[in-house]
């Protein structure tokens, strides 16, 4: 007999698991509160200008491929991929901003420049970090979470001090390397997993792998391109979308959610994918008695940040910026402290600047600038249009300052989001930006379950599960919690 299977959130995870679902025969309906897919990875168009409203780094471009792959296809068939060189620009407070390349080579060149003989050091950093890639993002991350046998693996036993679990990013980078430079490049893809490199496993080196060896790519056409392939590949294989949709609550029938009330009616499913906000689906969707975790469980979470976006239209072409733009001319370790241990907005954050109109002609009239501007934040601020407006001025003043031009004049087109529009638009916890925090103590069997513990038939995917924040992950988290509902299928 055919499964009926509900999808809630149209996300990579959501859409990933509704694909898997549909390809083995399933009957998905996937419904979305917002009018088009892609969860925090929407797009959209004003006065011209394009803008991807969430992720806009593309890394680790073989999980993108193996997900096509499972359908025969590949990321050739519905995007053209770039790879940016340089990967992307970093301004240091002396001003002097440097184009970090994407070949190891020419990087090692400028390492050497900077510490005499770090090119050596940097291979012997990165092959350690290959080996964690190949074990952590093909083996580790594809698995559900639900119990310790998954890693009783002879491979990963005997591994497991070559993946550094139980050292920290930071010392592990300073066994290294000792220019301060240095240091911040390698620590800087860390700043989005949740804590401090004082408290981040080693393991993470992985994303500097994936960084400097694999490379940071751009699909033509924005990051959405990703939402539209895999809205397109569902609905080949038969998903059944519902837009404008929000789920107003689980029903149950006792120990089994039997279906999902929506515009006032009950839909009847024989499974439930929770895609949206964890939180928010097993805190409101769900009667209490039926809930895993409790307020206390929740409020102790460790969070990766939340986010101040603006994007910007300017009505020039500006000069001295790349794709994408670090800007690293206030100190790291104060920023991440207030984002981590004392949460508060920050007094010298630093930024992050993507100009996708230096890739991609379609992001911005001809002669003009696409600018999407972020500032990491801590969760649960208070957000309103005066600290937007502060923050504004701060980060176009060092802007202007640091790349010798006037841009505040040329802005014709301007919108801000943070904490309220995350919680608003995807019912975010806390207004996170970046789901649970990817700490020791919420990594694996240690995160909220995929399965929950109390609905025979209902499950999660998603940046608050198993593996963690970032796309590929959610594209991993999609693809494995369909595994595990085929299974329990199967052994039906």
């Amino acid at each position: 007999m055919t499964k009926k299977i509900a999808v809630i959130g149209s996300g990579f995870a959501g859409l990933a698991a509704a694909c898997c679902l549909a390809d083995a025969g399933c009957d998905v309906e996937l419904f979305e509160k917002n009018s088009t897919p892609g969860g925090r990875a929407r797009q959209f168009s004003s006065k011209g200008f394009t803008f991807d409203m969430g992720p806009s780094w593309y890394w680790m471009p073989d999980v993108f491929e193996r997900f096509f792959n499972k359908f025969s296809k590949s990321t050739a068939d519905f995007y053209q991929l770039e790879r940016l060189d340089p990967s992307y620009k970093i301004f240091f407070s002396d001003d002097l901003p440097v184009d970090i390349p994407a070949s190891v080579e020419k990087l090692g060149e400028w390492f050497d420049s900077l510490e005499p003989g770090s090119s050596r050091q940097l291979k012997a950093f990165l092959d350690e970090a290959a080996y964690k890639y190949e074990v952590g993002i093909n083996e580790l991350v594809y698995k559900p979470g639900q119990s310790l046998i998954e890693f009783a693996d002879l491979k990963l036993i005997k591994g497991v001090f070559k993946l550094h679990i139980f050292q920290s990013m930071s010392k592990y980078i300073r066994k290294y390397f000792k220019h301060p430079k240095l240091i911040q490049l390698l620590e800087f893809p860390v700043l989005f997993l949740g804590a401090m490199p004082s408290k981040t496993p080693a393991l993470y080196s992985l994303m500097n792998y994936a960084d400097i060896s694999l490379g940071t790519w751009y699909p033509m056409g924005g990051m959405h391109e990703i939402v539209k392939a895999m809205h397109q590949l569902a609905i080949s294989l038969g998903v059944t979308f519902h837009f404008d949709t929000p789920v107003e609550e689980i029903h149950m029938n006792a120990v089994k959610a039997k279906g999902l009330k929506v515009k006032g009616e009950i839909k009847t499913f024989d499974f439930i994918v929770g895609g949206a906000d964890y939180h928010h689906i097993e805190q409101h969707l769900l009667p209490e008695k039926f809930r895993t975790y409790d307020d206390k469980y929740w409020d102790t979470r460790a969070m990766a940040p939340s986010s101040l976006i603006f994007y910007l239209g300017i009505d020039k072409k500006l000069e001295n910026l790349s794709h994408h733009n670090l800007y690293f001319d206030e100190s790291f370790e104060v920023h991440a402290k207030e984002i981590y241990e004392d949460p508060k907005w920050p007094s010298k954050p630093l930024f992050y600047v993507c100009c996708t109109s230096k890739t991609d002609p379609t992001a911005a009239p001809e002669g003009m600038e696409n600018v999407f501007i972020l500032i990491p934040t801590a969760p649960d601020l208070s957000d309103d249009e005066s600290t937007r407006e502060k923050y504004f001025e701060m980060v176009m003043d060092r802007m202007e300052r640091l790349t010798h031009q006037k841009i505040k004049d040329h802005i014709i087109f301007k919108k801000s989001y943070a904490h309220n529009d995350f919680i608003s638009d995807y019912n975010a916890f806390k207004g996170n930006a970046y789901g649970l925090a990817n700490t020791l103590k919420q990594t694996a069997l240690l995160k909220p379950s995929m399965k929950s513990k109390k609905v025979k038939n209902l499950y999660y995917t998603g940046q608050l599960t198993v593996p963690g924040p970032g796309v590929p992950p959610s594209l991993i988290s999609g693809q494995v919690v369909a595994e595990e509902i085929l299974k329990q299928v199967n052994k039906k």
